[in-house]
């Protein structure tokens, strides 16, 4: 779909390249994607791997209390630390103490901070594919929070520590010091990582509630918060999941929440985790109210209608008080154990994804047969088809989201994860119906349909990133919001010099989430796959 400045320039580029470019893989060919057969090849031999992170004895930045540290995970990529996340922030300036390299940070991840310890066991888990062949390089920084900007820089450097993640795979658990950016140990500090494989996709879901905690604060309630631990090889209990504090309260109701099975109790049901209870504080000095051991197993036996009821124990108290009961109940509402199907699962179950490409006509010029086959048919279709062609506004982006959305909603009559719509849309920037474009884009979210958009020449494309809702939730004229984001915007001439497999990786950057997102909210498992 090209824009009104189509009227006035011809193409300044050769045709059949353009296209090979902007369609780098067999899979986007207007078609269906066929069901992988034979041997799986060695792209898919990748395991997910958890890595947990906890601190020792880190500097102390901060003049009246402790430090407030955050652990920032980087990967090197082209010989470039990149940040494993959400975010984007390039950092700058830096000291001898600081990190060593002026780091181009690109989304990996980061941990949550703990406010006022030294001492930190970070709930927030690292999730990184590990693939066996290759030697990916980590680096895990620590920083003492001072504001609460993005910007790395913004924050006091507590130290770093750089290694492969093979190491700590075959290790299982490794403890180090902490380097600052001249090379020097930063004070005493250490930093241990712990590893592990994420191969059984299990996950258990649970609701929690609490009924008459022990009262911790002089001038009102409590602020309760859970913490769930499981044994490590070392004995030592390892804190697996964190709830939410819930505010000035003895009967709090925790939001419902999913952790995997092998995280929790490494898929082993019937193995005790310990749960802890404590009230928040705001200096990081939580009061503790009690604990109990349980297993999966056990909080599966609750139901809707049945929930678990055990009692919090806090053991000073137990043993000074001879008419102690408990420091109150906590109580397990509801317990589903179930499988967190990935984007393989579905490809590999036979969910067959249908690509088109932004065009109402048929390029080949035959509507009753519009279908291509492979990159080299469209690149056919499109040299045979530009000589017959006018480009001419209005350009309208609506008339083709409702077009694919027709087929998209057909599929959602069928009762398994059997197929997917992308519509593949190249544009200029110029867009003639955008509040009906919004809205089209919100009917769409609900249905098994992405959109990737990309941009090609040097238009402003800020009508672009209006549709791709990564910052900000896209609404509709009505004021509906989209139930997900569905829209990738990549723009071309940031690719023009870069690999054809970089902007493929772009393109399809968004697209595995967004269809386990779909089939997860629809309830829907693979085709043929196992129950939990």
């Amino acid at each position: 779909m090209r824009g009104e400045e189509n009227k006035k320039r011809r193409r300044e580029w050769n045709t059949d390249d353009d296209c090979q470019e902007l369609l780098p893989l067999e899979s986007m060919a207007y078609t269906v994607t066929p069901t992988p057969a034979g041997p799986v090849g060695s792209q898919y031999c990748v395991c997910k791997v958890e890595l947990s992170v906890c601190g020792q004895n880190l500097l102390d930045r901060d003049v009246t209390s402790k430090s407030d540290p955050f652990c920032v995970l980087f990967m090197e990529v082209n010989g470039k630390w990149m940040e494993a996340g959400p975010r984007s922030s390039p950092r700058r300036g830096g000291s001898s103490s600081g990190p060593p390299e002026a780091v181009c940070v690109v989304p990996l991840d980061r941990t949550e901070t703990a406010v006022n310890n030294l001492n930190p066991a970070f709930a927030k888990k690292f999730i990184i594919d590990y693939h066996f062949e290759e030697v990916q390089k980590l680096k895990f920084a620590l920083f003492d929070q001072d504001k609460s900007s993005m910007q790395l820089y913004e924050h006091d450097f507590l130290g770093e520590f750089s290694c492969t993640l093979g190491m700590i795979v075959s290790s299982k658990k490794i403890t180090r010091t902490l380097l600052l950016g001249n090379g020097k140990p930063a004070g005493k500090g250490m930093i241990t990582i712990a590893a592990q494989e994420l191969s059984d996709n299990r996950v258990i879901t649970l609701s929690m509630a609490g009924r008459k905690l022990d009262k911790k604060d002089l001038f009102g309630k409590s602020d309760p918060f859970l913490e769930f631990y499981k044994p490590g090889d070392d004995g030592k209990w390892m804190l697996v999941h964190r709830t939410e504090v819930i505010k000035y309260t003895l009967d709090p109701v925790w939001k419902p929440f999913t952790v995997p099975l092998v995280s929790l109790c490494d898929g082993d049901v019937e193995k005790l985790i310990k749960v802890m209870c404590y009230d928040y504080d705001s200096d990081g000095g939580h009061d503790f109210i009690g604990e109990f051991q349980t297993s999966v197993a056990r909080m599966c036996e609750a139901q809707d209608a049945f929930p678990l009821e055990l009692e919090c124990i806090n053991p000073k108290k137990q043993k000074k008080k001879k008419n102690y009961k408990n420091s109150g109940i906590i109580i397990v509402k509801s317990s589903k154990v179930t499988r967190d199907f990935s984007f393989l699962d579905y490809i590999l179950g036979g969910c067959q994804l249908m690509f088109t490409v932004s065009h109402e006509f048929a390029i080949n010029f035959n509507p009753t047969n519009p279908f291509c086959s492979g990159v080299e048919g469209i690149v056919q279709a499109y040299s045979a088809c530009l000589p017959h062609i006018r480009f001419y506004g209005p350009t309208n982006f609506s008339p083709i989201v409702n077009h694919v959305a027709r087929f998209a909603a057909q599929a959602t009559q069928q009762e398994a994860a059997s197929q997917y719509f992308i519509l593949l849309i190249i544009t200029d920037g110029v867009i003639s119906d955008m509040d009906e474009t919004r809205h089209a884009v919100v009917q769409a979210s609900k249905l098994p349909m992405s959109i990737i958009i990309v941009g090609v020449g040097n238009a402003d494309f800020a009508a672009m990133e209006f549709l791709d809702g990564d910052s900000r939730v896209l609404r509709s004229y009505t004021g509906e919001e989209a139930v997900r984001d569905i829209v990738q915007f990549v723009p071309f001439r940031d690719f023009r010099n870069a690999p054809k497999e970089t902007l493929a990786k772009a393109v399809l950057a968004e697209l595995p989430q967004q269809v386990v997102q779909y089939f997860k909210h629809q309830n829907l498992p693979p085709i043929n796959s196992e129950p939990a």
